[in-house]
């Protein structure tokens, strides 16, 4: 279950009263929900890993910004990851579902005045879904931004990495956020290191990829967990955080799009 990290400030949707939620509005807030899912990360992670990210990182990001209301929706726990079936503790939606689910939190936040929304997600298979869904609501005039959140940052992780190019799946990245994040929730003794299996070349793998099915390595694990460091995980943390306050910044002062703004007569 995640727990809220222990600060003092109320940012999160579900603790707050009517008058509160109702005096944000006057000061144009920006609104994330965290998106993710449940399911295995190999031997020594735990099952939430994909959205105690998102989770955590639009909770520091609310906390940071006291010049204007920045409000954390309950997440979206649940998302798109049939591949990881094969594996114990794996719950997906299917993907019609998912989107739905997507669209149906958003139109509601929107319903409810808040028109600056961000899509916070933190699993690589609700990419595309998460995505598709935003553009699903554009067509209806509701627009929510989405975001995989390493895509912040993904100069800076190669250039930390020691092994991982990628955010991986249990690898190097993911284990040191979780050090960072919840160290008492890692079992280092546990740790393996799977090879990945790969259809083409690498350089042709680079641009030419199949949808994701049942992993196929042997515990799960996607990238080098033995080079994890908490370390590490806070720094990228941070920098995750710096470009998730800028954007916050940024949407607040901006005016959301709309879809018939240049005088488009499609209804």
């Amino acid at each position: 279950m995640l727990i809220r990290p222990p600060h003092g400030k109320k940012v999160l949707w579900q603790e707050m009263l009517r008058h509160e939620l109702l005096s944000a509005l006057e000061d144009r807030p920006v609104v994330i929900v965290p998106v993710g899912s449940v399911e295995q990360h190999g031997p020594h992670c735990p099952q939430d890993v994909d959205i105690s990210i998102p989770y955590h990182l639009a909770i520091r990001a609310a906390e940071a910004i006291d010049d204007f209301p920045v409000i954390v929706a309950p997440p979206v726990t649940y998302g798109f990851t049939h591949y990881n079936m094969g594996e114990v503790g794996t719950i997906t939606l299917g993907l019609e579902v998912f989107i739905s689910v997507l669209c149906d939190v958003s139109r509601s936040i929107w319903a409810n005045g808040f028109h600056r929304i961000i899509l916070l997600n933190g699993h690589g298979g609700n990419e595309a879904p998460t995505w598709v869904a935003s553009v699903k609501l554009a067509e209806e005039d509701v627009w929510a931004l989405a975001l995989t959140y390493w895509n912040m940052a993904l100069d800076e992780l190669k250039a930390m990495s020691d092994s991982d190019d990628s955010i991986g799946h249990g690898g190097e990245w993911e284990t040191s956020l979780q050090m960072y994040l919840r160290p008492d929730l890692v079992d280092s003794s546990l740790m393996v290191k799977d090879e990945w299996r790969r259809h083409f070349s690498p350089d042709v793998q680079k641009y030419a990829v199949f949808p994701e099915r049942r992993r196929e390595m042997a515990n799960g694990v996607m990238g080098d967990p033995f080079v994890a460091s908490a370390e590490k995980g806070g720094a990228l943390f941070n920098v995750f955080l710096d470009r998730l306050i800028m954007l916050c910044r940024d949407y607040h002062d901006a005016e959301p799009p709309r879809y018939r703004e240049f005088g488009s007569h499609c209804s």
